[in-house]
């Protein structure tokens, strides 16, 4: 079944998108509607349930025990409804996204094709120099799927070493100097597009390629001049390898505010003050799940179910029933990172809920979390 096949298959399977909102709808571009005086008044005793369950860090920082959170933004219908900070952080503190950072690479992805800058299924070699030429197989659209198909270890500071794990020798050993070219010396262990690898290489590699699509016309600033300056980040800095190519995966810093406006730009399917920014499918897209996903995963747990580099609170066709997040309307789905980053974005009620933080002991359930989160916006029957 072709790539064409499919997509068409899909978009006379599910309801139309609407069009971008007017440009008279309220924007956050500079500031967020603020409604949290309001909310705090009815919904008291659902927030402190909330922050009950969400800020318990107890004892020295470098005890790293408890939930730890460092911030959190709920945004419903468009207005800051919750808003809070942990120890050392305030509104105005960036913080690392972590691999959050693959979804604003995916939405950059998605940019560009509007654009006609690349195609999804363009090799990665149109756009970059691959160490070992079988790499070239791969194209744009597995790298958005995780479906590369490289022999690449994603283990962290649990597992990893800078001999054993492919992440942690790209972002601090070998590979820094050149992500791009460490990334495609890697052999692979299945044709592209067959099996489905959490890979923050994949990720990387996608934004190698965008680069070398884009900096020519527009600079080196690509990533600010076709998203973030326009949705207002203007926190938002993204580190870069010694090429200075944005490490995709990993390292773009921003304040809570402005990570909820990049889940305000999803909710509203890619449009932001009346410009349609994504291609008009392009968030149904990226939010049903990926095809490798669905024939053959690597070290894929319960709550592992992607699109295009979104985690999804959707079943797998013919491979799992059970929603990842069972408290959480069907159709949402989040951008995660290390730690605990979150952008959650739950359509049906129309809800933004972004939670930065320092997880390390595994006792935090996102599911949890946004079951209380929703609690605070909605009566429970």
């Amino acid at each position: 079944m072709t790539p064409l096949f499919l997509a068409t298959a899909l978009a006379l399977a599910l309801p139309a998108q609407a069009e971008c909102p007017p440009t008279s709808t309220p924007w956050p571009t500079e500031t967020w509607p603020d409604a949290r005086a309001e909310v705090a008044a009815a919904r008291a005793a659902q927030i402190q349930a909330l922050e009950d369950y969400a800020f318990t860090l107890q004892g020295k920082d470098e005890e790293r025990k408890g939930v730890r959170t460092d911030g959190v933004v709920i945004i419903h219908k468009g207005r800051v409804v919750y808003e809070r900070y942990g120890r050392g952080f305030d509104a105005s503190k960036r913080h690392l996204a972590w691999s959050m950072s693959k979804s604003f690479t995916s939405a950059l992805v998605g940019i560009a094709e509007k654009r006609g800058s690349l195609k999804l299924d363009d090799s990665i070699c149109q756009y970059v120099k691959a160490k070992r030429q079988d790499n070239c197989a791969i194209t744009v659209r597995h790298l958005l799927e995780f479906a590369s198909g490289l022999d690449w270890r994603e283990d962290y500071e649990n597992g990893g070493t800078y001999q054993t794990s492919s992440v942690l020798a790209m972002l601090y050993g070998e590979g820094r100097g050149d992500m791009v070219s460490f990334i495609t010396a890697h052999e692979r262990t299945d044709e592209p597009g067959t099996s489905w690898r959490y890979s923050s290489g994949d990720a990387t590699l996608l934004a190698g390629v965008l680069d070398a699509a884009l900096k020519p016309s527009l600079g080196k600033d690509w990533p600010w001049v076709l998203l973030l300056d326009k949705l207002g980040m203007k926190s938002a800095t993204w580190e870069r390898d010694g090429k200075g190519v944005v490490v995709g995966s990993s390292y773009l810093h921003a304040t809570p505010r402005d990570l909820a406006k990049f889940g305000y730009f999803y909710l509203n399917n890619g449009c932001w003050a009346g410009e349609e920014v994504l291609p008009p499918d392009w968030v149904m897209r990226s939010t049903q799940v990926s095809e490798p996903i669905q024939r053959k995963a690597y070290e894929r747990g319960r709550d592992d179910v992607q699109g295009w580099q979104w985690w999804l609170n959707r079943p797998i066709p013919h491979v799992q029933t059970e929603l990842p997040f069972p408290s959480v309307p069907e159709g949402a789905y989040a951008a995660r990172g290390h730690w605990g980053q979150s952008i959650s974005i739950i359509p049906s009620k129309e809800l933004i809920v972004v939670r930065t933080a320092d997880d390390r002991d595994g006792s935090f359930s996102l599911d949890t979390f946004l079951k209380l989160a929703l609690a605070v916006v909605e009566e429970q029957p």
